[in-house]
């Protein structure tokens, strides 16, 4: 893969989105049914931790962006992240790639679990996860109504060997 890694921002709001949208489209992304506002996205998602892989001409193959769990200060060092990439980018390590620039940045700043929830259905990205070092922690059964079907979700886990 050829991408560049970038923070993500307004500029990349409209492709960033339609991404977004188009995971949830397929079903087996999340249970939002409609992408938000940017504005809405922008105010969900901590600043420090999102990032845009772009190709050789800019346009956004993906994106990664982490908000906070809680705001309690027991929390501090956890975050709960989203990972999208464009269909037609699939499979050629953009994944990957977001990951690990949301997992140096995160280092960085001290946190010390990144933690997800995936639909089991979503084999593709259990395994990336698994692959940059996410374990699973446990399945949250019927946790959700999905289009009138109640849906599991596989939580994992990254704990930074780092952060002590």
């Amino acid at each position: 893969m050829s991408a560049v890694i970038t923070p993500l921002g307004e500029v990349h709001a409209e492709e960033a989105l339609a991404i977004y949208q188009a995971g949830i489209d397929e079903g087996n992304a999340t249970f939002e049914t409609t992408a938000p506002t940017w504005a809405d996205f922008d105010a969900a998602k901590l600043s420090d931790h999102r990032f845009a892989a772009l190709d050789e001409s800019g346009k956004v193959l993906g994106w990664v962006a982490a908000a906070k769990v809680s705001d309690r200060c027991a929390y501090a060092g956890v975050v709960e992240h989203s990972v999208y990439v464009h269909p037609g980018a699939r499979g050629q390590g953009v994944a990957k790639a977001l990951l690990h620039a949301l997992i140096a940045s995160t280092e960085a700043a001290g946190i010390w679990t990144i933690q997800s929830g995936i639909f089991p259905e979503n084999a593709a990205s259990l395994a990336v996860h698994e692959r940059v070092g996410f374990r699973v922690i446990g399945t949250r059964e019927r946790i959700g109504r999905h289009h009138g079907v109640w849906r599991d979700v596989v939580l994992l886990e990254r704990r930074s060997p780092r952060i002590s």
